[in-house]
């Protein structure tokens, strides 16, 4: 295959692959052919990605091109399996913290559902940071496994027992300040909702605990405001910041600040900063049952797929 029209393009041969949702696939790979004007990779290199939305071929592909700008050096210490279901939702912990919410030392953060993949890296970076963490387990299992984490969390907040108020709760841990950064899995908008956001919290909820000046991270894409509700923002010169990580991808103004966060990440995968949670790898033939599952939310880990 001749890539002389692809100055910037990478042959890559597929190894691992990571599941998250229909669109995204993060990847592991070897290098297997250059375009004329690389100049971060040769062959044979073993580098790792997050395969862009306008990509041209498919995750599951035994080889696909990618252009060089959307791959990073894959470190030695660091295995297949375990970069492979990180880096997404580490690419989203850094989006979150550092890019809208700013995250700083002395900070108090909230992470809604913290045992959940994405809720377990932010956990993980905000320590390194020195940021005190509060965090919610919608189940008991997960109540444990936060309780069990090392640095440890100030407070896990039970959500999952009905007396358990969660604006109360995170008042008494501040002392009434309320906290500096909140960042949810969603929001719930209505009295009846599905059994899968019966745990999530109303929007007035988080208003009511987030602290002066304070910085709302969601994923909620139909999030609506009333009139109340931006008074109330207002009068606490908060702001409210929609995270989606796909947007490093859509504008090359951005791109060395993206590879930058990419190499952090693999670094601190390296140094056992960043523990994933994920389940065994999968072979290909499982990898359709894997992605209903996802799909339906009954998966509380990453899914990697051996190719």
């Amino acid at each position: 295959m001749h890539l002389d029209r692809c100055m910037h393009t990478v042959l890559v041969l597929f190894f691992w692959c990571s599941i998250l949702v229909l669109t995204t696939l993060t990847f592991q790979l070897f290098i297997f052919l250059v375009g004329p004007k690389v100049t971060f990779f040769q062959p044979d290199d073993e580098v790792v990605g997050i395969l862009p939305l306008d990509a041209e071929m498919s995750g599951l592909c035994d080889v696909v091109l990618i252009d060089e700008y959307n791959l990073v050096q894959k470190p030695e210490k660091v295995s297949w399996f375990e970069a492979a279901g990180a880096i997404k939702d580490a690419l989203r912990a850094y989006t979150a913290l550092h890019t809208l919410a700013r995250m700083a030392v002395g900070h108090t953060l909230l992470v809604l559902d913290g045992a959940s993949p994405f809720g377990l890296l932010a956990i993980q970076l905000a320590h390194y940071h020195g940021v005190k963490v509060l965090a919610t387990a919608v189940s008991l299992e997960d109540q444990k496994f936060l309780e069990q984490l090392r640095p440890s969390v100030a407070r896990v907040i039970g959500v999952w027992d009905s007396k358990v108020d969660l604006v109360d709760s995170c008042l008494e841990e501040t002392g009434g300040l309320g906290v500096d950064i909140v960042i949810d899995t969603g929001v719930r908008l209505y009295e009846e909702e599905s059994e899968v956001k019966k745990h999530l919290p109303y929007k007035h909820d988080i208003i009511s605990l987030l602290g002066v000046g304070g910085h709302w991270v969601t994923t909620e894409d139909n999030l609506q405001l009333d009139p109340p509700d931006s008074r109330n923002l207002f009068l606490k010169a908060a702001s409210v910041s929609f995270l989606n990580e796909e947007v490093w991808e859509a504008s090359r103004a951005r791109q060395g600040r993206y590879l930058h966060i990419m190499k952090d990440v693999v670094e601190k995968l390296a140094t056992g900063t960043f523990r994933p949670l994920v389940e065994n790898p999968v072979p290909l033939y499982e990898a359709t049952v894997s992605m209903e599952m996802v799909q339906r939310r009954q998966l509380r880990k990453r899914v990697v797929v051996k190719l």
